[in-house]
C-alpha cells in the first residue's frame, strides 16, 4: 500500500477517535481504563492524568521504564491526547520539559485542551509527521512512544529521525507491536487492522534491525502478550472469529483464508518494550 495511502488511512482514524474521545464503555468495547490497566498503567498514574488524555490506544507503559529525571526533556511520538506526555511531565518537573508530536490535528487539539484546563505548564504539543520530528538536532534527552510507529510506512526513516534530535547518550524508551511470523496478505492490506496497529507491524527481528541500523546501541527488549489478552473475556456476543485490537472486537468471517488460523495470527502479534542508547560522541 503506498506511503500517502497509509498515512491517510491512520489519520483518518485517529482523528474520529479524537472527537470521539471519551473513557466510557459500549457493549463491544472495552473501557479505555481497563485497557490501560492491562498493558502496565497504575490506577494512581490513571488518576493523576486529565480523563480524555486516556483512549485506551496503547500497548504498554513506556514511562514506567523510562527512567525519567528532573529536568529532562522528553518528545513523546504519537502522543494522541497526552497520556504519556502528562505522566512525564510529573516526572521531569518544571525544570524539565515534554514535548508531544502527533500528525493528527484533532488529536493536537485536544491534547492541548487537556493541558491548558489541568495547567501542565511544561508540556507542548506539535502538529508534525514522526518521519520529519519538528525538533532541532541533538535537543532531546529521551524519546518516549506507545504504539505508534508500527503505523508508519517508512519505519527506518522514524529511527533515523529519532537518532538525530536525540542528545548524545540520549534513550529511547518505546512500547510497539511486531510480529513473529508474516500475516496473510489479506490481513495485511485491511485498513481497520492497519490502523489497529495490526497491518502494518515488522517482524520483530526487522524491527530491531532497524533500531541498530540508525545508529543505537545496547538494544535491550521486553517482550509481553499480545494485548488485551486478558480482555477477550469482557466482550459481549461479537461473534467468533475475532481479533481483538484495541479494545474493540474485530470480526474475521470475511477472511476465509485466515478463519482457521486465528490463534496463531493471535500469537504472532507481540507487544514489546524496547530501550536503546545514541552514543556519547
Amino acid at each position: 500500500m503506498e506511503s500517502k495511502k497509509v498515512k491517510k488511512i491512520v489519520r483518518d482514524r485517529y482523528g474520529e477517535v479524537a472527537k470521539k474521545s471519551s473513557s466510557c464503555c459500549g457493549s463491544k468495547k472495552v473501557c479505555a481504563e481497563d485497557v490501560s490497566k492491562a498493558i502496565g498503567y497504575t490506577s494512581e498514574e490513571l488518576e493523576s492524568i486529565p480523563d480524555a488524555a486516556n483512549m485506551g490506544l496503547g500497548c504498554g507503559n513506556p514511562t514506567a521504564i523510562a527512567s525519567l529525571k528532573e529536568g529532562e526533556i522528553v518528545l513523546d511520538l504519537g502522543s494522541g491526547g497526552g497520556l504519556d506526555c502528562f505522566l512525564a511531565a510529573q516526572k521531569v518537573g518544571l525544570s524539565g520539559k515534554v514535548i508531544g508530536v502527533d500528525m493528527t490535528a484533532n488529536m493536537i487539539d485536544l491534547a492541548r485542551d487537556n493541558a491548558e484546563k489541568n495547567n501542565f505548564e511544561n508540556v507542548e504539543f506539535r502538529l508534525g509527521e514522526i518521519e520529519n520530528i519538528p525538533v532541532a538536532n541533538d535537543s532531546v534527552d529521551i524519546i518516549i512512544s506507545n504504539c505508534v510507529i508500527n503505523l508508519s510506512p517508512e519505519k527506518q526513516r522514524v529511527f533515523d529521525e529519532v537518532f538525530r534530535v536525540l542528545k548524545p547518550g540520549g534513550r529511547i524508551a518505546i512500547s510497539d507491536i511486531v510480529l513473529l511470523r508474516e500475516l496473510p496478505e489479506s490481513l495485511r492490506n485491511n485498513e481497520t487492522l492497519l490502523a489497529g496497529c495490526v497491518a502494518g507491524a515488522e517482524l520483530k527481528n526487522k524491527y530491531l534491525g532497524i533500531i541498530r541500523n540508525a545508529g543505537f546501541e545496547d538494544i535491550e527488549v521486553m517482550d509481553k502478550d499480545q494485548k488485551l489478552k486478558d480482555l477477550e473475556d469482557t466482550l459481549e456476543n461479537v461473534g467468533e472469529p475475532v481479533l481483538v485490537i484495541e479494545g474493540e472486537p474485530v470480526n474475521l468471517e470475511n477472511f476465509e483464508d485466515v478463519k482457521e488460523d486465528l490463534e496463531d495470527i493471535q500469537k504472532s502479534i507481540q507487544s514489546i518494550t524496547v530501550t536503546a542508547y545514541k552514543p556519547e560522541k
